[in-house]
This record gives C-alpha cells, structure tokens and sequence, in this order.
C-alpha cells in the first residue's frame, strides 16, 4: 500500500453539509496493533471527504465503520460528540464515525 503524503484532516474542519454530516470516500484501512481497549473489534477506515459533485477534497480523517462500508464507497461521516451517539461507540474515544453508505447525491439548483 503507498504511503499517504496529504495532510491529516481534524473530522471537525472536514467539508460538512448543512447537517454537520461529511460526504466521504472511503481509501483505506488502519491497522492498530496496540490501542485503548474501546477500540478492540471496531474497524477503522481512511476516508477523503469529497464535494457533492464526488470531486475530491484534500486531507483526511480516520473513523470507525459503524455500517460494513467497503473499499472506494462514499458515505456519511459524522464527527465530535455525534461520533460517540453512532451505534456501539458510547464512552469509546472517536472522534469520527461512518453512520451511513450513500447510495445517490441529488443536488437541486436554488431558484
């Protein structure tokens, strides 16, 4: 697997809509060998937040796939304190969760 050489994203400064909610696609996985117990069982992906029209943003943020998300999907990343509301993580140390795989993205125009 190449190394990554963008920078890391904080999941609070990652591009949200209006719901707080990140649009994201998933790039890989993180492997921890040794980290706080909490975290034994869960599965962490890489994720690139992307604008509505899929087009790529720069960094990126490491959540816990609380959804079976796969490889190269986009999905629905939320962040902070919302993070730890997402099924299965309360009381665990995230700060960025992966709640939903998005099937379509329908943008309409303002009038």
């Amino acid at each position: 697997m190449a190394a990554l050489t963008t920078p890391c994203l904080s999941a609070s400064t990652a591009v949200k809509d209006e719901t707080g909610m990140i649009i994201a696609r998933i790039l890989g996985t993180v492997v921890a060998s040794q980290k706080d117990e909490r975290l034994l069982g869960k599965k962490l992906l890489i994720v690139r937040p992307i604008n509505v029209d899929g087009s790529d943003t720069t960094g990126y943020v490491v959540a816990v796939d609380t959804v079976g998300a796969g490889f190269h999907e986009r999905v629905l990343v939320v962040a902070g304190s919302s993070a730890r509301l997402a099924q299965g993580l309360k009381d665990v140390p995230v700060d960025a969760a992966i709640v939903g795989v998005i099937d379509t993205v329908d943008v309409t125009a303002p009038e």
